[in-house]
C-alpha cells in the first residue's frame, strides 16, 4: 500500500475506532453508490495518486473509512456490475464478459437488484452512468427496480470511432426507456461526467424528504478519455490526470448536495471501481499501484479496487480496513440496514456491516473469495492467502502501454499454481506454495467446492448452481 495520502488516516487508525455520535433513527439511510470504470488502484489521492489534485475524495477518506482489500468478482465491465448489484458471483447468474451492443442476453429478471431490495422500504431510485447489463429494453434499469435512469447502456468505446475496431453501431444516449440522443460525438461524450452529476445532484434535492438509492456508475475513466472544457488541461500531466480532476469534482457536488440538504447522517456512500486500469492503453490508462497487472485479469491489480465508505455517523472517520471484502456483500449488508427481505435464490455476498461501522475484531464473514475470469476458476483468497491454480493471462511483459488513445499489444502467457501472501506481497511475485504446504491443500479444497457450485471451464465442470441469464423475448 503507498504510504502517500495515509499518513493522516493511519494516526486515527493506530487510536481505533473513536465512539460514534448517535445514529439518527427516524428513516433508514440513504444509499450513495459512485461506481468508477477502470480506475486503477492508486488513480484517486487516498491510494497514492500522483500529478494530480482528488481533495473531495480525500475529504471522503479522512471522514469516511479506507477499504485496503476491497475486491469485484470479475476485473471486466458487465461481469462486475451484475456482482455488485445482485450481491452472486456474475458467474452464478450467467452474465460474463463485456456484453456488446444488441446483447441476446443480459440481467436477467429474475434476479433481485440493489434497487428491488430499497424498493421494498419505498425508497426513491436512479442510475445515471453506464449500464451494461444489457442494450434491450427488457433488461434495462427501469425493468430492474430503478425509478429513473440517464446514461449509456454500454461502454463509451462501443462505437463506430473505436481505435482498434469499426464494426460498432453508433452509441445512443438514454433516458428511462428511450433514445434521448441516437449518434453521440466527441462533443457530447465531453459532457458525460457533468450530465450524470448534475441528474444526481437534482436527485437528491427532489427526494431530499425521502430515502433514497443513488448509483452512479460513471463511464470514466474508460477510454476513450473525455472532459469537459471546464477541467481541460487543467492537471497539466495530461487527459488522464484532467479526467480524474472532473470525476474528483463530481464526487464533491454529489457531496455537497447531501450536505446542504442537511443528509449526511442519513446518507452511507460506497466510492469503488469495476476493475483496474486498462494498462495496454498507457497513458491513457491509470495506476495499479504496487499490485500486479490490470484489468482483464485476477491478479489484483485487475480486481483489488481503491474504496472508501462515507457515513457521518454510521461510519468511523479516518479510519482504514484490512480485511477482504468484495461488491458481493454490499446487497446483503444494504438489507440490514433497511431490514429488508433478502432475495430467495441463493446469493453469494454477507453481511458485512461490521467491518464498515468498524466494531473492534470485526472478520470478514467469507471463509474465501473466489476468481473467475470468463468460466475459469483463477484464483482463491482466504485471509492473507491467495492461491492462483494454472491459468493463462494477458500481460504487457514490462512493456509501456500505448500513448494518444492508442493500445499496445498484450503477451499472451501462463502462471502455473502458485501461493502468495499478500500481508507480505501485495505484488503478487514470491510464489510461496512449497513452504506453505497445508495453507495450498485447504485453498485446493475450497477451489474444488467452488467449482462443483458454480463450474470451471479448465477442468470441464458445469456448476450446479449456475442460473441462466435474461434472454431476449422474441
Amino acid at each position: 500500500m503507498p504510504r502517500r495520502g495515509f499518513l493522516g488516516i493511519l494516526l486515527v487508525a493506530a487510536l481505533g475506532p473513536a465512539a460514534l455520535p448517535e445514529q439518527r433513527s427516524d428513516r433508514p439511510p440513504n444509499i450513495v453508490l459512485i461506481f468508477m470504470d477502470d480506475l486503477g488502484y492508486a488513480d484517486i489521492g487516498p491510494f497514492g495518486a500522483k500529478g494530480y489534485a482528488t481533495p473531495n475524495l480525500d475529504r471522503l477518506a479522512r471522514e469516511g473509512r479506507v477499504f485496503t482489500d476491497f475486491y469485484v468478482s470479475q476485473a471486466v465491465c458487465s461481469a462486475s456490475r451484475a456482482a455488485l448489484l445482485t450481491g452472486c458471483y456474475n458467474n452464478r447468474i450467467g452474465i460474463l464478459g463485456a456484453l456488446g451492443p444488441r446483447s441476446k442476453v443480459g440481467l436477467s429478471a429474475g434476479e433481485t437488484t440493489l434497487a428491488e431490495i430499497c424498493k421494498q422500504k419505498n425508497y426513491a431510485t436512479a442510475c445515471y452512468g453506464k449500464w451494461h447489463l444489457g442494450d434491450h429494453r427488457q433488461f434495462l434499469p427501469l425493468q430492474h427496480g430503478f425509478d429513473d435512469y440517464l446514461g449509456l447502456p454500454y461502454s463509451n468505446d462501443m462505437w463506430p470511432l473505436h481505435p482498434t475496431s469499426k464494426n460498432f453501431p453508433d452509441l445512443p444516449l438514454l433516458e428511462k426507456n428511450d433514445v434521448v440522443k441516437s449518434a453521440l460525438t466527441h462533443e457530447d461524450q465531453n459532457q458525460l461526467t457533468t450530465w450524470y452529476t448534475e441528474r444526481a445532484v437534482a436527485f437528491v434535492e427532489k427526494n431530499r424528504e425521502r430515502p433514497f438509492f443513488l448509483y452512479v456508475p460513471h463511464s470514466m475513466v474508460h477510454v476513450p478519455l473525455h472532459v469537459s472544457d471546464k477541467f481541460r488541461g487543467k492537471s497539466g500531466v495530461g487527459l488522464f490526470g484532467d479526467v480524474m480532476m472532473e470525476v474528483d469534482w463530481s464526487v464533491g457536488q454529489i457531496v455537497d448536495a447531501i450536505r446542504k440538504n442537511g443528509l449526511e447522517k442519513d446518507t452511507l456512500l460506497l466510492f469503488t471501481s469495476d476493475n483496474g486500469p486498462w494498462l495496454s492503453y498507457g497513458d491513457h490508462a491509470g495506476s495499479a499501484g504496487p499490485l500486479r497487472e490490470g484489468k482483464g485479469t485476477m491478479f489484483d491489480g485487475g480486481c483489488r479496487e481503491p474504496t472508501i465508505f462515507w457515513g457521518p455517523g454510521r461510519v468511523p472517520a479516518g479510519t482504514v480496513c484490512r480485511e477482504p471484502a468484495m461488491t458481493i456483500d454490499l446487497l446483503p449488508t444494504v438489507a440490514r440496514l433497511l431490514d429488508a427481505a433478502l432475495p430467495e435464490h441463493k446469493i453469494d455476498g454477507r453481511d458485512i456491516w461490521p467491518l464498515i461501522s468498524g466494531i473492534s475484531g470485526a472478520r470478514s464473514p467469507h471463509e474465501a473469495y473466489y476468481f473467475y475470469y470468463g468460466r475459469e476458476l483463477h484464483a482463491v483468497r482466504s485471509g492473507k492467502w491467495k492461491l492462483h491454480c494454472p491459468h493463462g493471462y494477458t500481460t504487457l511483459s514490462g512493456r509501456k502501454g500505448g500513448t494518444g488513445g492508442m493500445p499496445a499489444k498484450y503477451d499472451t502467457v501462463k502462471i502455473g499454481e502458485s501461493l502468495f501472501d499478500l500481508e507480505k506481497d501485495p505484488g503478487e511475485s514470491v510464489d510461496v506454495k512449497d513452504a506453505n504446504p497445508e495453507v495450498v491443500a485447504r485453498l485446493r479444497e475450497l477451489a474444488a467446492g467452488i467449482r462443483k457450485e458454480l463450474g470451471d471451464s479448465a477442468t470441464k465442470e458445469i456448476g450446479s448452481g449456475v442460473r441462466e441469464p435474461g434472454r431476449i423475448k422474441e
